[in-house]
């Protein structure tokens, strides 16, 4: 495995534990502030704490790589737009639905991000479509605790399980080509400003909210937006898209950890085995399956001869 590689799936797996363990940060914030106010407050915090970095790279490397162009601004407010449908179709949803038809349909992206790169032009091994399947069998395991019913809530998940699909292919096809900081901050500030238009006719803001809501919305600003999502951009200029959507799948595993960890919530055998069943959809996605096949038939060939 390529070095470049390998440090992409460590970038792509911090942001998965960080993005799993935000959910925590997430309801707790709930209990102060509605949706949508706690998204615009928190994707703001996110891009304000990503502007020291911005301007001390700037003052080190004056003509370095933070250059701004008309499709730079043009894809971020692109990104931007989608990470806010994603996550606003998410919320919503779960007005209607519970929270492990939520988890699970959501987590279809997995799948949708190889089946509309094809459309793209983008191939996708074999070990990855194996890791793919895995990876939605543990979801399964990790999220589902009763029958499966469509209803109002799950059609908003699975749009939004869309958006979010074409959330991972436009930073995968953005990345390399403009700086990730600066991607990141756009993106932000556009989620931010939309959602804010959203709570101001819809929601009660309040200053005693916010006060309340102040540790979760800096974990959930700085880490989870103002460090995940840079994490991601920074870590898919080197992971395919359809890679990249198996590991950050992940966050569900770390979600689970995090709810047993600080909010006291009840691991099941099946919830264990989903998580492994996970893991092993994210390991085996590194491996290319015909270089196996092709390794393990010569390997009895090899040891006869001696």
């Amino acid at each position: 495995m390529k070095k470049s590689t390998l440090a992409s799936d460590g970038l792509l797996i911090l942001t998965a534990a960080i993005w799993g363990l935000a959910f925590v940060a997430q309801r707790v914030g709930m209990d102060h502030l509605g949706p949508y106010a706690f998204n615009a407050i928190r994707f703001f915090v996110g891009a304000c704490s990503l502007l020291p970095v911005i301007v001390w790279l700037r003052r080190r490397e004056p003509g370095g790589s933070l250059i701004i162009s008309r499709s730079l601004i043009l894809g971020g407010i692109a990104m931007g737009g989608l990470l806010f449908m994603g996550a606003s179709l998410q919320q919503v949803g779960l007005l209607y639905t519970t929270a492990g038809n939520a988890g699970f349909i959501t987590g279809l992206y997995i799948v949708l991000v190889p089946v509309i790169g094809l459309l793209w032009g983008q191939k996708t091994g074999l070990n990855t479509w194996v890791g793919m399947v895995l990876a939605m069998a543990g979801l399964y395991l990790l999220t589902m605790h009763g029958d499966v019913t469509l209803n109002k809530g799950d059609m908003l998940m699975l749009i939004g399980a869309l958006f979010w699909a074409l959330h991972v292919l436009l930073i995968g096809w953005l990345a390399p080509r403009h700086s990730g900081l600066l991607l990141a901050v756009i993106q932000f500030l556009t989620c931010s400003g939309l959602s804010l238009a959203v709570a101001l006719p819809t929601e009660a803001i309040t200053m005693s909210g916010v006060k309340g809501a102040w540790a979760a919305i800096a974990f959930a600003g700085v880490m989870s937006t103002g460090v995940a999502y840079t994490l991601q951009i920074i870590a898919q200029k080197n992971a395919p898209a359809a890679h990249a959507s198996i590991i950050l799948s992940l966050e569900a595993v770390f979600a689970v950890l995090g709810g047993w960890l600080l909010l006291d919530e009840t691991v099941t055998l099946q919830t264990l085995a989903g998580c492994a069943v996970m893991l092993s959809g994210m390991l085996l996605s590194q491996i290319n399956i015909r270089l196996l096949r092709r390794w393990l038939g010569k390997t009895p060939a090899a040891s006869s001869v001696g």
